[in-house]
């Protein structure tokens, strides 16, 4: 090994069952790590707390439900108290780390008055991750969710061997509808931390799942002259590899990912087990119980005996039959002809339209009646009657209910899964400051680790022809600054 080379690591493990089984197992890969003498091991975002992929705890705009809070009151039990402050997103930054905020001790528990120690703030977990770090030796590197004063933090941890946590990530922008459950955390969270291992200088930074790409975030960290970049992530898409390729030359530094490998089973899932994974409307949320029919012109009808609204009454011997809209407007089904006739709950649930078939419309060949004229609806539920069009022999021999289209269920590469499928793929990988991929992606791999050898030095070889943060940013003409947040560049 040269003086200045490293090793470097990481893994795909998905969240388990309980928060501490999980931690539990982050202690076993990094024993494992320690086995393989890597130095550096990175795990995924969420990794502690658990990644809600496919959960929206009963929200749609100006409706919640009841269990849909219970399932927010699991998730915020699931998450971890590390003991900060929310501190406007920032947390309460050095006092927190150098742990001299006062002490969690409330009057009438087994506290006295005497003993506000100041270790003693948050469950625990931040203590077990240092004694982790410290008894195998590696700089741990995890995502998990944070809670404190009531909101929830995607957070990153650095867990330092010799000194334990010596800083705190918060994402500063949640994506999509993680915003539902996350806060945004503090831009002066961005700031990097260095560590020494064998004589070299590492200066590290996170960035988590799509601030990646922000490219204003990217230049806040090459800034501030780091040699390591984290990116922990959820994002298991094939092209998620290209854009860590391309920090990777950006900043002319090493680059590791790491994304939760979600397996097909039941089981197991990316957030804790007490937390439903599936959509109630979602057609993977009741397929066991369904039955499907294709029509003569390859149209899919599911039929259920559940009802597709969350909001209405289960069993009401009055009530007609309704499906959401995906703005959340229920619409009243017609009734059946018969009263046997199962209730069709969606027309696009099962069966994905091949390329040359137009998927932007679901045509209705079951007719109520026989003077009912074949409709059309489009993707915002707006039924159109198709004129000339006589109804096909299927529909007219045994007629059924007409139904608009369920509300749409994210494809696999929009990450929620199918029977069979990965949950979530995973593709953890480490990169070369030349944006060469030196380890993985680590696909469909949920207990391996990855590991790789690598000269720091590497990061001022590429700096000969492009430094991002340096003359090549033409500073002299451009001026970036990040409000709260320190960008005086780290040294070597």
């Amino acid at each position: 090994m040269s003086p200045t080379t490293i090793r470097l690591g990481t893994a795909s493990p998905s969240t388990q069952a309980t928060t501490p089984e999980t931690i539990a197992q982050l202690e076993q890969i990094a024993r494992r790590a320690a086995s393989k003498k890597i130095d550096i091991l990175l795990l995924p975002e969420a990794y502690i707390g658990g990644y809600p992929r496919g959960t929206h705890f009963g929200c749609v705009i100006g409706s919640r439900t009841a269990e849909g809070r219970e399932e927010y009151l699991r998730y915020f039990q699931n998450a971890v108290d590390l003991g900060d402050t929310v501190g406007d997103g920032a947390g309460a930054g050095e006092a927190w780390i150098k742990r001299t905020l006062p002490g969690d001790a409330v009057l009438g528990s087994n506290e006295t008055r005497k003993e506000p120690a100041a270790n003693k703030r948050g469950d625990g977990t931040r203590e077990q991750l240092e004694r982790i770090a410290r008894e195998t030796g590696v700089f741990i590197v995890t995502g998990l969710i944070e809670k404190t004063g009531g909101s929830m933090y995607c957070s990153v941890v650095y867990v330092c061997p010799k000194q334990g946590i010596i800083g705190k990530r918060r994402k500063v922008m949640p994506t999509g509808t993680e915003r539902l459950v996350w806060a945004q955390g503090s831009p002066a969270t961005l700031r990097a931390v260095s560590t020494t291992i064998r004589g070299v200088r590492i200066n590290l930074a996170a960035a988590i799942c799509w601030e990646n790409y922000m490219p204003l975030v990217r230049q806040s960290l090459y800034s501030q002259n780091i040699n390591l970049y984290l990116a922990p992530t959820a994002d298991g898409r094939d092209t998620w590899l290209s854009l860590m390729r391309t920090v990777a030359i950006e900043g002319r530094c090493f680059v590791i990912s790491s994304n939760m490998a979600v397996p097909p089973t039941s089981s197991s899932t990316s957030i804790p087990q007490a937390i439903s994974n599936g959509h109630p409307n979602d057609s993977s949320a009741i397929l066991t119980e369904e039955t499907d029919h294709d029509d003569d012109d390859g149209n899919t009808t599911i039929f259920s005996d559940h009802h597709p609204s969350p909001f209405a009454p289960k069993h009401h011997s009055n009530r007609r039959a309704s499906c959401l809209t995906t703005e959340g407007f229920e619409i009243a089904l017609p009734r059946p002809k018969s009263p046997g006739a199962p209730t069709a709950t969606s027309t696009t649930g099962r069966n994905t339209p091949s390329p040359t078939r137009t998927s932007s419309s679901t045509v209705n060949t079951f007719t109520p009646s026989s003077k009912r004229r074949t409709s059309v609806f489009d993707e915002d539920g707006n039924e159109i009657v198709l004129c000339c069009k006589k109804p096909s022999h299927a529909a007219t021999s045994q007629p059924q209910p007409m139904a608009p289209p369920a509300p749409r269920v994210a494809s696999r590469r929009e990450g929620i899964a199918s029977s069979g499928e990965w949950v979530c793929k995973g593709g953890s990988s480490i990169i070369s400051p030349f944006g060469e991929v030196l380890s993985g992606p680590q696909w469909e791999d949920n207990t391996g680790i990855i590991y790789t050898d690598v000269d720091f030095e590497d990061c001022i070889r590429g700096r000969l022809d492009l430094d991002t943060a340096g003359s090549y940013s033409r500073n002299d003409s451009f001026e970036f600054r990040v409000k709260g947040l320190d960008l005086s560049p780290l040294p070597y």
